[in-house]
């Protein structure tokens, strides 16, 4: 949850809000317009010029009010605090006003746009622009008084501390001058301003420190006068919001000496006052200023005073001194340590139902940990050191029978990097001649270890006795010799499968290697005349017509010219048979041009229907082709940047 609003944006004042829309408009959509241009155009610039300032409005005020914070959105403390400072329906009215002002553009807006759509000509929506500008304008300057009014709450609420108000707090609070500030200055590291007279702290102060690898925030509050509620000012209300809405522990400041100018009995009397805010929560009573008086020296009756403040049992007294640092740090970890068991056993309660069994998260973390305890048996266990350690001797170096190290043993052998330790000879195995061979950790992609057997000796002698024995009865001789006819059946079966399997293989490997695309394609792939006659005969036609009909078209008319040509008969080639007619039919056929935009059609208007198709659809196209901005356009016959001069003095009226 938001708990500073440090990074409000500033909030303009309406000319500078006014200022700003104006010329960024202006910026943005510079005028670039003539009385030559086609109406259409004139009106689609003035409609977007009316349009982006509309939307710059609508956004800047959009930043203003979503940089704010919404009441019902907010803690209870910060709800209550900002009420006591700016009054809530002050602020509520002031944005409620951005609002409407924002809604009331969007219309002006709009209702211009609806009426620039029929302008007629540049005058008429130049016009028609700037009456829409105007009166954008005169709701902007009626926004004077809540737009100063929301830069004072974002500059306040920028000051105001950053207090979160569910964590570990610790709320200092008191009549003035009682030494308040002289505590959160001593245990934290906040700077507050601490001085000899009353009312020194103005406004809610918040320090922050560590303990047990906790962070804490302590909140130092204005002293509060004992009187009614509604005779309190903002100072102290800033005290009663805090009391009553923050979760903490609350440490109630006396000074017993009475050096605050404020007598024993009216500490006491405001403390039973304010004590109806202090419920669930944890209150101490911190005597102040114990180097100038002690409960101790109190008379009965002061004394009693104080015992009826501690009389419910769940208020305790602490003591300290400012001044001189005594007691100091025992009362914040006093209450430091207080307030941490108290959240603790509120997070439990809140993980257990009515009958005390954990449920929900609680119940899940419980269930996951189990604390084993031993139990006792009543067996005597003594102590038992073994042999070999007690008659272990004392390594010394000049003893010449003790065990060498290591570090000797390598000097011995040529030092580091020639000798290399030996990590197997302390292997304890069956034979020592085992220590030193290479087994395999991995065999054919398994684990040896996994294959271990330790009878793995007997059942192999057992195996070799059993094929020993099998040899000598014949078992294999007889099943090579003789093979029934239902073997070689299955034996001739297998082989086809095993030839169908490799088929498939090597399909899907050219499939997969081609992305099934065709080894080669037919266009380039000729087949053969006896390849096709081949093919036909096997599946039972008879192919003497086709090889026939085949034959004569390869001759063709290359036949019968080769025989005019050759000097044959001229009356001959007078005579039409019909091979030569179809022929000449043929050549026709392909040498006559097509009418493509009459060929397939079955009549008149099936054309001119898909004539008006085309149309349609190059109607798009030839819009959007008309000028671009390849195109060799100059917009603007006479710039002004070339033909303008220095302007002279006067009004610019150039929005």
């Amino acid at each position: 949850m938001k708990t500073t609003w440090k990074d409000i944006a500033p909030v303009p004042t309406s000319q500078e809000f006014l200022d700003i829309v104006l010329s960024r408009t202006q910026r943005r959509l510079p005028t670039q317009i003539r009385a030559g241009f086609k109406i259409s155009r004139i009106r689609a610039f003035y409609t977007r010029k009316v349009k982006y300032t509309a939307e710059t409005f609508t956004e800047k005020i959009t930043a203003i009010l979503d940089g704010f914070p919404r009441l019902q959105d907010i803690h209870p403390f910060h709800r209550d605090l900002l009420n006591t400072l700016y009054d809530a329906d002050h602020f509520r009215i002031a944005l409620g006003q951005l609002s409407t002002a924002k809604h009331l553009i969007e219309t002006v807006s709009r209702d211009y746009v609806r009426l620039l759509k029929y302008g007629q000509s540049l005058f008429q929506c130049k016009q028609l622009k700037r009456a829409a500008l105007g009166r954008m304008a005169t709701i902007c300057k009626r926004l004077k008084d809540p737009l100063v009014y929301l830069e004072q709450v974002r500059q306040h609420l920028g000051r105001l501390p950053s207090i979160d108000p569910n964590t570990r707090t610790l709320l200092i609070c008191g009549y003035p001058n009682v030494g308040k500030s002289s505590f959160l200055k001593n245990i934290s590291r906040a700077d507050v301003d601490v001085q000899p007279y009353a009312f020194t702290t103005k406004s809610l102060f918040c320090g922050h420190f560590d303990y047990k690898m906790l962070r804490f925030q302590a909140i130092d509050t204005p002293g509060i006068l004992d009187h009614p509620l509604e005779e309190m000012n903002t100072i102290e209300m800033q005290s009663i919001t805090a009391i009553a809405h923050l979760r903490s522990a609350v440490l109630y400041f006396m000074d017993l000496s009475e050096q605050c100018g404020y007598s024993l009995s009216a500490q006491v009397a405001l403390f039973h006052s304010i004590k109806p805010l202090f419920s669930n929560k944890l209150v101490f009573v911190v005597v102040n200023k114990i180097d100038v008086m002690r409960p101790e020296d109190l008379s009965e009756e002061s004394q009693e005073l104080i015992q009826s403040m501690l009389k419910s049992g769940e208020v305790e007294m602490l003591q300290l001194s400012c001044t001189t640092t005594e007691g100091l740090m025992q009362v914040r970890n006093a209450a430091c340590d207080r307030l941490i068991a108290q959240r603790n056993a509120e997070k439990l309660k809140a993980g257990t139902n009515s009958s005390g069994e954990a449920t929900g998260r609680l119940g899940d973390l419980l269930r996951r940990i189990h604390v084993a305890q031993p139990q006792p048996d009543g067996k005597v266990r003594e102590l038992a050191i073994p042999e070999a350690v007690k008659n272990r001797k004392k390594f010394s170096k000049d003893d010449p029978d003790r065990p060498k190290t290591e570090r000797e043993i390598e000097d011995e052998n040529g030092g580091p990097g020639v000798y290399n330790i030996d990590l197997r000879k302390r292997w304890l195995l069956a034979d020592d001649e085992w220590k030193h061979d290479k087994m395999p950790e991995v065999f054919n992609g398994q684990n040896v270890y996994d294959f271990v057997d330790p009878d793995i000796e007997e059942k192999l002698a057992a195996l070799e006795a059993e094929e020993e024995q099998r040899d000598a009865d014949g078992i294999y001789e007889s099943e090579s010799e003789l093979e029934d006819a239902d073997q070689a059946d299955i034996k001739y079966k297998a082989e086809l499968i095993r030839e169908k399997r490799q088929l498939i293989r090597n399909d899907a490997k050219m499939r997969k290697s081609l992305k099934n695309r065709a080894i080669i394609p037919r266009a380039k792939r000729p087949r053969k005349l006896e390849e096709m006659e081949t093919h036909l005969e096997t599946l039972g036609y008879d192919t003497a017509p086709i090889s026939e009909r085949a034959r004569s078209q390869s001759r063709g008319r290359s036949a019968v010219r080769g025989r005019s040509s050759a000097g044959g008969d001229a009356d001959a080639m007078d005579i039409d048979t019909p091979q030569t007619a179809l022929q000449r039919a043929h050549s026709r056929t392909r040498s006559a041009s097509t009418n493509r935009r009459e060929f397939g059609m079955s009549s008149e208007a099936d054309r001119l229907k898909t004539e008006k198709l085309e149309r349609l659809s190059k109607r798009r196209m030839n819009r959007m082709a008309k000028q671009g901005e390849a195109d060799r356009h100059v917009p603007t016959a006479m710039p002004k940047h070339l033909f303008a001069g220095k302007r002279s003095g006067g009004k610019t009226q150039r929005r």
